[in-house]
């Protein structure tokens, strides 16, 4: 299969080195210092059990045009930057091409053909300008939900924490050619990919946690064993997650889990740093709106009172402007390297 990766971080270098690995013929849409690496070395994958899986030559670009059609398209830059990339997407279509996103949170894609009155509505705090939904059709898309836990260990090297499931599922639901090709495809690469009735359904399982913990650790510098086990943060998470279930279940969704059993989960990751919290030791953009301010715009389309989601989501903001402004400061009193004495 023909498959183009946009996106090479922990998630898209994962997925893309497997499928190269596995004999699929990869395109990795990539820039700077990853570009370069990918070139040079190709893909180097760094398992759990200690083993490598490598594929030393790849195709790598930073031209979508260059690219040209591809089978598949795996959108793996995260939510935040979608919009920026999705005018160039099409240049990677054929007349059968079909999109994988795999942002964390609610997708931008998320009413395409859901039924009901909210059918075909655009979620405005994940595409603010209609940009994403403009140039990737719906018509295109293949759900799919991100399981494993992964991080780049240096340009085209990534290490692979735990877990290998990547369910995927069409829109309307169907057992489609198309969708089961998808599943095959992962399948071949040696990854868990079923196919579900449900995908949003999926979505919203693991949006449950992700909505809860990974704002309250941003907060509060804890770990997930840390917000667990302490009574107070593990009520916030409890009164998040049942105003968010209220607002998917007025969607039609059902959690095949109880609230409790997901904390316990949580609590057995152990003392875990969520991708929010690394994201704000990093000074790097936060998945704010993806994860919190996408399901509050439902729970408003749905007239649900969240108010343990709205606090939690001013505060999540307030923070990402915080980091925003220390980093706008840190460029602006950067030294210029011509201005400094250099000879």
């Amino acid at each position: 299969m023909k498959v183009a990766i946009i996106g090479v971080g922990a998630i898209g270098g994962y997925l893309g080195g497997r499928l190269a690995h596995a004999g699929e013929e990869v395109t990795f849409i990539a820039r700077g210092t990853t570009l370069e690496a990918l070139k040079a070395r190709g893909i180097r994958l760094v398992m759990s059990d200690g083993s490598e899986l490598s594929a030393a030559h790849v195709n790598a670009t930073e031209d979508y045009a260059a690219a040209g059609p591809h089978d598949l398209v795996i959108l793996a830059v995260k939510a935040y930057q979608v919009a920026a990339v999705a005018p160039e997407v099409p240049k990677l279509f054929g007349p059968d091409t079909v999109v994988v996103p795999m942002q964390n949170g609610i997708p931008f894609w998320y009413f395409h053909e859901h039924g009901g009155a909210l059918a075909g509505t655009r979620i405005e705090s994940v595409d603010p300008d209609g940009v994403i939904g403009a140039h990737i059709p719906g018509e295109r898309i293949i759900g799919c939900v991100v399981y494993p836990a992964t991080e780049v260990l240096s340009p085209g090297v990534v290490r692979h924490v735990e877990g290998n499931r990547f369910p995927v599922g069409e829109p309307n639901g169907s057992s489609s050619e198309r969708v089961k090709r998808v599943s095959e495809c992962f399948v071949r690469a040696g990854l868990q990919a079923p196919v579900l009735a449900d995908i949003r359904a999926e979505i919203w399982l693991k949006l449950w946690g992700n909505l809860t913990f990974n704002p309250i650790s941003a907060l509060s510098r804890a770990t997930l064993a840390g917000i667990c086990q302490y009574s107070p943060s593990r009520a916030l998470a409890h009164a998040m997650m049942s105003e968010a279930q209220q607002v998917a279940e007025k969607l039609g969704i059902s959690f095949r889990v109880p609230i409790e059993k997901r904390i316990a989960g949580a609590e057995r990751v152990g003392h875990h740093k969520t991708s929010m919290l690394q994201d704000v030791e990093a000074a790097r953009p936060l998945e704010t709106d993806a994860l919190l301010g996408s399901v509050l715009e439902l729970a408003r389309l749905t007239d649900t009172s969240t108010p343990h989601l709205d606090a939690v989501y001013a505060l999540t903001k307030l923070l990402e402007k915080s980091i925003e402004e220390v980093r706008s400061l840190s460029v602006r009193q950067a030294p210029n390297p011509r201005l400094s004495g250099a000879h």
